[in-house]
């Protein structure tokens, strides 16, 4: 039997942009996305931590070291510029695999930025 477990995570980003005409995903640094071993078109889900919303998209590489996380397309009606965000992202794994799994967590400073 599969497990889907809690593979990955970039706690507390803030959304520096939201483009409604694009046909949609989330644009994320790739340096967030290489830390947080996201890949480019993988499933995530947004939880907003400034309203609630929850909402699942992909992810698209953004420019490396700009800190950019933008909502596109209709994710761009979930939140707003400076929102503070959290992108998950999940795995599907056996029991045993699911047993030694350990999450990679990021947390990013002030400007999007991956801390060592």
């Amino acid at each position: 039997m599969l497990v889907n477990i809690f593979k990955s995570k970039i706690h507390r980003v803030k959304v520096t942009q939201a483009e409604l005409n694009y046909v949609g995903s989330i644009t994320i640094d790739e340096d967030l996305l290489d830390a947080a071993g996201i890949k480019e078109n993988e499933k995530v889900q947004i939880v907003n931590n400034h309203n609630g919303e929850r909402l699942e998209t992909y992810a698209i590489k953004g420019k490396r070291g700009s800190g950019i996380i933008c909502l596109n397309g209709a994710a761009a009606r979930k939140a707003q510029p400076g929102d503070v965000v959290i992108i998950i992202s999940y795995a599907w794994m056996t029991q045993e695999e699911a047993a030694n799994h350990k999450p990679v967590v990021v947390f990013p400073d002030e400007n999007n930025r991956v801390v060592k």
